[in-house]
């Protein structure tokens, strides 16, 4: 079953799964796509539309799978091919589609592509110069020279091309060189071999580092315009969604024929809301800066960042438009969970509120649902530590389904086996346990992402105007949803215009009451509110 257009991302809910840490079917203590399967029912009655995938393909996992050596087949730690596309044909059954994770920019060291580079000086899938220099690594090969990497020494860029060319480096080449070409054409290959197979389109990790020294980003741009048109030409309703760039991707994103952009939590948007620097420091941050999401953050210093914030969405709006879809996530397998020292309990479910209701794509990272906290002393993993400011080990830990003896649900495996170590915490969350309880964050996620679908004015085409930028935080959805968040401890009263000769009623929320036309709002209160005529 394919789309036969893209207009269902607008409207869908996303959930991002770190396939190793999710289910373990067969006992190994590495999660699989076998495990997803068996647990693709919790996803249904949670109401999301699409899973997205972080890189399956074989690899060694030096980077845990962000280093590929075969695109085209299934890493047999998760199982086969066929149990992709079973798993494919399983959710979209329950309504569900598929996003994969295309590596774009570099493959693994050990790809066969890049092992014939390394003993042929005429191969050129690859960047190589004839002297070191920053990025470059020692060739591990019969060739001479050296190789530019993407991130660790053992992913190597694929050669998209330069967008100068420079005397001094001749090893530039232009991006319709033919080894750039050839790089193009295994790309349309990879998206169309899977989307064959039944995937709704593709999250693009590094999509704007292929053409290198292109400033204005405008080769890379031409480049994914072209596989845009392509791939939507062979398949109209698949998707890609850019993994964004330093606040650049939303005016390439445009212009590149992607069908949405992310504010990931590497990036200034998502951290003014969420990452308040507990457990890791950004690689651009000199210091954390207070996030407005945080229960115990100073009222000035919370309301400044809500500031940043909404600064960050107007600029973006100029430059793209107010119908520019963005996919703005809970948390990523890049860094802290939602549920980060302090922020814990009801502070999760504002997050949430606020997550589902202000128009952007919301993408929940698994176990963010229930509240599944970020581990720092998680061992170094996969090469999860990006730097020594943080280790992103901590956000990757077991899925925590239920409270058997046999490491919450995730895996049959002796402990000492496990991926990464559960969290050993006597109250942690549970899918079973909040299943059960009426009042649970599980319960509060699933209501909000039915009340989204039942009300689209709380989605990405419904207009907003904010009404209050402090705590607490409010804004109108269309005319007559009003939503309002109070992240801190300290309970506060707001009157409003709009509700004035109004009647109004709570629709979902906690510690919010209706006084005429004033709320009174609890500390950690929150609510959607509807406002008749």
């Amino acid at each position: 079953m394919h789309d036969t257009d893209a207009s269902w991302l607008a409207d869908a809910v996303i959930y991002e799964i770190y396939p190793q840490s999710f289910a373990d079917s067969d006992g190994d203590g590495i999660g699989d796509l076998r495990g997803v399967i068996d647990h693709l029912d919790h996803l249904e009655w949670l109401g999301v539309d699409a899973i997205w995938f972080n890189p399956c393909f074989d690899s060694p996992f030096r980077d845990a799978g962000y280093d590929v050596t075969d695109y085209l087949r299934i890493a047999s730690r998760y199982g086969s091919n066929d149990d992709m596309v079973e798993l494919i044909a399983e959710a979209r059954r329950r309504g569900i589609r598929v996003l994969l994770d295309l590596v774009a920019g570099h493959t693994s060291v050990d790809h066969p592509w890049f092992a014939a580079s390394a003993e042929d000086p005429g191969d050129d899938r690859y960047i190589w110069s004839d002297r070191p220099g920053d990025g470059f690594v020692a060739s591990p090969g019969e060739r001479p020279g050296y190789y530019l990497k993407n991130f660790f020494p053992e992913q190597p860029a694929l050669n998209f091309g330069y967008a100068r060319q420079h005397p001094d480096e001749p090893w530039r080449q232009p991006p319709d060189a033919p080894g750039p070409r050839a790089n193009r054409a295994a790309l349309r290959e990879i998206i169309g071999f899977w989307l064959d197979r039944g995937v709704a389109g593709f999250r693009v990790d590094m999509a704007f580092s292929l053409v290198k020294d292109d400033a204005d980003l405008a080769e890379t741009t031409a480049l994914w315009r072209e596989i845009g048109a392509w791939m939507r030409a062979e398949h109209p309703g698949a998707v890609l969604l850019p993994e964004s760039d330093e606040g650049r991707t939303a005016d390439a994103g445009q212009r590149g024929a992607f069908d949405a952009d992310f504010a990931l939590v590497i990036h200034p948007e998502h951290s003014a809301l969420f990452n308040d620097g507990t457990t890791g420091i950004l690689p651009w941050q000199a210091h954390p800066e207070p996030c407005y999401f945080s229960a115990d953050v100073d009222e000035a210093d919370g309301t400044a960042a809500l500031g940043r914030f909404l600064s960050l969405w107007r600029h973006r709006s100029d430059l793209v438009g107010e119908d520019r879809l963005l996919v703005l996530p809970s948390a990523d397998h890049d860094f802290t969970r939602l549920a980060t020292e302090p922020r814990s309990g009801e502070q999760l479910a504002v997050a949430f509120t606020f997550l589902m209701t202000w128009g952007s794509i919301p993408s929940i990272y698994y176990g963010d649902e229930i509240g599944m906290r970020n581990l720092p002393d998680a061992p170094t993993t996969e090469g999860s530590r990006w730097n020594p400011g943080y280790d992103r080990a901590g956000c990757r830990t077991p899925m925590q389904w239920d409270d058997s003896l046999a490491n919450a649900g995730f895996s049959v495996a002796p402990a000492d086996r496990l991926y990464l170590p559960l969290d050993l915490a006597p109250a942690r969350p549970t899918v079973a346990a909040q299943r059960d309880d009426p009042d649970s964050l599980l319960q509060h996620v699933r209501r909000l992402v039915r009340l989204r679908r039942e009300s689209p004015v709380l989605g990405t085409s419904g207009s907003r105007t904010v009404v209050a930028a402090g705590y607490p935080f409010a804004y109108l959805r269309g005319d007559d949803h009003l939503v309002v968040l109070n992240p801190r401890r300290a309970p506060v009263q707001l009157q409003l215009d709009v509700m004035e000769g109004r009647s109004a009623r709570v629709l979902l929320g906690s510690g919010v009451s209706v006084e005429g036309a004033a709320l009174a709002v609890e500390g950690v209160g929150h609510a959607v509110v509807a406002l008749d005529a």
